[in-house]
């Protein structure tokens, strides 16, 4: 094997392990457009985009363990004989790192008086002055952050940090193996060299060090959260399983009279202006906002099922996969108003939207069912799981039509896929401990 001799490097400042767990959450947020601002709003929105890491409105950019962030402006929905009329809305959503205040507090502080230039334009909030100081736009801001019903993580407690840091790593090892002849070096010895020169870094020492565990305290915490579903699922049985065979009848009863909208197709100047915002980069995002069924009994149907989904969610598919979909970053589930009439779903994914659909088709189309089915014009289903997105065209074009453009959209590492990540994840648990020869040349067929 050749002596590799490598220049003098000019090392960046060294960056710090990572030394504990950190779970993930949503922030959902939504105020109301006073009528007629929403074309002054919408062109600070234009604004922003141009820059949504460091403009000076909202600098995604610069907040603390911020993975994805975004702002939409909601349309107006004019009054019909099933509901009222609803004004504009704005939207934060916001994936991050720990807990809700400290990103609450971060947010404040990093945007400051720069938020007042949207919140200016939101019901509620005094518009006599520019900046209306701290106090009242903290206490605004506050106030209308609101409950994500259901949320979606790739994988629980893996942070920003954690991702840059790999993602660093094995651009350092790609870089190192591109310098060197390795003809006639077993994989064992190349990975040794690797191990050697990573510890000659100091700025990659962190990555020598395993990540932490998950603690008996941890459990500990997630134990009322981990059991009250359960529990209360048990406890509740004696009065809803006799209830059950009736809701059963009642839904199939909905179903064969629900209209569907199944002729109709996206609008052409919609769909144009959905595809401008999407492809820039391996990830997408994507929105779609609609109204659930009208009455109580689709409104119960909904809640519920969103709260087994969080669950389910939550503790099961946290692991970097969704029933085999393992594309999607993060996902939520969240009621845009107090009356719960209007529900919105946005994920950041990878690849196209057309592949994203597939996805979804081919492996969880019972899950989008039991969801989306509660929403107005969705495909016919039978006992919420059967048909609907199996459908495949009018599924498609139900997405497209109620799909809503996010103007402002943030990624912390717009190039990495998830499977990237999970890649680079990979490379970096391989530096530590030992493995086969077999291993050790799967493990570098990673990298």
């Amino acid at each position: 094997m050749a002596v590799l001799e490598l220049p003098p490097v000019d090392f960046p400042p060294v960056v710090p392990p990572i030394t504990a767990r950190v779970q993930q959450q949503a922030l959902s947020w939504f105020a109301d457009v006073r009528p007629g601002e929403e074309a002054a709003l919408a062109a600070v929105l234009t604004e922003m985009a141009s820059d949504p890491a460091g403009n000076d409105v909202l600098p995604f950019g610069e907040l603390t363990g911020l993975h994805f962030g975004r702002l939409i402006l909601l349309d107006p929905t004019p009054a019909t004989d099933d509901h009222g009329a609803y004004p504009a809305k704005l939207c934060l959503l916001t994936d991050f790192d720990g807990d809700l205040e400290p990103h609450l507090d971060d947010l404040l502080a990093t945007a400051g008086p720069g938020l007042d230039r949207l919140l200016r334009y939101c019901e509620g909030y005094p518009a006599a002055k520019r900046d209306q100081g701290t106090e009242v736009r903290d206490a605004f801001v506050r106030e209308h952050v609101a409950r994500t019903n259901t949320v979606y993580i790739n994988t629980a407690g893996r942070t920003v940090q954690q991702i840059r840091q790999e993602a660093a790593l094995h651009e350092a090892i790609d870089a190192f193996l591109d310098a060197g002849d390795w003809t006639d070096a077993t994989p064992r010895q190349i990975r040794a060299a690797i191990q050697d020169f990573v510890n000659s870094r100091h700025d990659l020492g962190w990555a020598m060090a395993p990540l932490p565990e998950r603690t008996l305290g941890d459990w500990v915490r997630g134990a009322p959260g981990l059991a009250k579903t359960p529990l209360a699922i048990v406890a509740t049985a004696p009065l809803w399983l006799p209830v059950l065979p009736f809701w059963a009848a009642a839904l199939l009863a909905k179903e064969a009279t629900d209209e569907t909208h199944d002729h109709l197709e996206p609008d052409e100047a919609h769909a144009a202006r959905l595809a401008a915002l999407e492809d820039h980069t391996p990830q997408n995002q994507f929105a779609a906002f609609g109204f659930v069924k009208e009455g109580p009994f689709r409104n119960l149907t909904a809640n519920v099922l969103l709260r087994v989904t969080d669950y389910v969610t939550r503790y099961s598919f946290n692991r970097g996969q969704l029933t085999g979909v393992t594309t999607i970053h993060f996902a939520r589930w969240v009621f845009t108003d107090d009356d719960q009439k209007r529900l919105l779903f946005a994920s950041n994914y990878d690849g196209s939207l057309e592949s994203y659909m597939d996805d979804f088709i081919d492996k969880v189309a019972w899950g989008l069912n039991a969801v989306f089915s509660n929403g107005v014009g969705y495909p016919r289903t039978w006992l919420l799981t059967i048909g609907g997105a199996r459908q495949e065209d009018e599924f498609k074009d139900y997405l497209r039509r109620h799909q809503v453009p996010s103007q402002v959209w943030f990624s912390a590492y717009p190039q990495l896929t998830a499977m990237n990540i999970e890649n680079n994840a990979q490379i970096r648990a391989g530096l530590v401990g030992e493995i086969s020869d077999s291993g050790c040349e799967k493990w570098l067929a990673r990298v």
